[in-house]
């Protein structure tokens, strides 16, 4: 399964946010054996958001996307998803009823916008915070406030899984550029990936999704590498 993570906000972009929900969602997905092949940050513009959503909707196998969520004026991601799908906003019934009842709240007391949504999308209800998230098609939207994002995805992570991908580490204790070619002979024997980063020494990371070829491929390396 590859999927695209979308992460919107001027925040971000300037450097006055961290972007913590990318790592931490990357890390989630990884561990389900899904492949994320874009991470991609854009600004609060209608536009931006509903070009890259209709982009990323048609070329994997699902797209999450995070932040700009609720009725404030800058909250334009809803606007933008709804205009890649060529959709309009409505106020959805059963946001408002889940946040009377589970969420305690009186109607009258909810700013407007507040349960709107891309008409025919599936809300995902906050358990944290107010805000809806939605699924369309298999694009899901998700909060951008940490916490709300985390809660958020619990409830649809099952949406997403692929192949077990196992991963094993050989810290050398050479130059990087020594192991090169012991490092590419690996990768083609086995049929693993390899990745070196240097640091305080070189951290070799071999990967795959059979076990044995994983296995195998640390060994050969083990007997061929000065490791620390």
């Amino acid at each position: 399964m590859q999927v695209a993570l979308v992460t919107v906000g001027n925040e971000l972009l300037a450097g006055r946010t961290t972007n913590t929900n990318a790592t931490w969602l990357c890390h989630q997905l990884d561990e389900r054996g899904v492949t994320v092949e874009r991470v991609t940050t854009i600004p609060d513009r209608v536009g931006d958001i509903a070009r890259v959503v209709n982009e990323y909707h048609a070329e994997y196998d699902a797209v999450i996307v995070t932040g700009g969520l609720g009725p404030t004026h800058d909250d334009v991601t809803m606007d933008g998803v709804a205009a890649a799908f060529g959709r309009d906003l409505h106020e959805d019934e059963t946001v408002l009823e889940w946040l009377e009842v589970e969420g305690g709240y009186k109607r009258a007391d909810l700013t407007d916008g507040t349960a709107d949504i891309p008409r025919g999308a599936t809300p995902l209800h906050n358990s944290v915070g107010v805000a809806p998230g939605c699924v369309i098609g298999s694009v899901y939207v998700l909060p951008g406030v940490p916490a709300e994002m985390k809660g958020m995805f619990e409830s649809i992570a099952e949406a997403f899984n692929g192949a077990p991908r196992y991963r094993e580490v050989v810290h050398a204790d050479e130059p990087e550029s020594a192991l090169l070619e012991r490092l590419a002979t690996a990768q083609r024997q086995f049929d693993v990936q390899v990745g070196s980063y240097p640091g305080d020494g070189v951290r070799i990371a071999v990967e795959g999704t059979d076990a044995d070829a994983v296995e195998g491929a640390v060994d050969w390396l083990r007997e061929r590498v000065d490791e620390r």
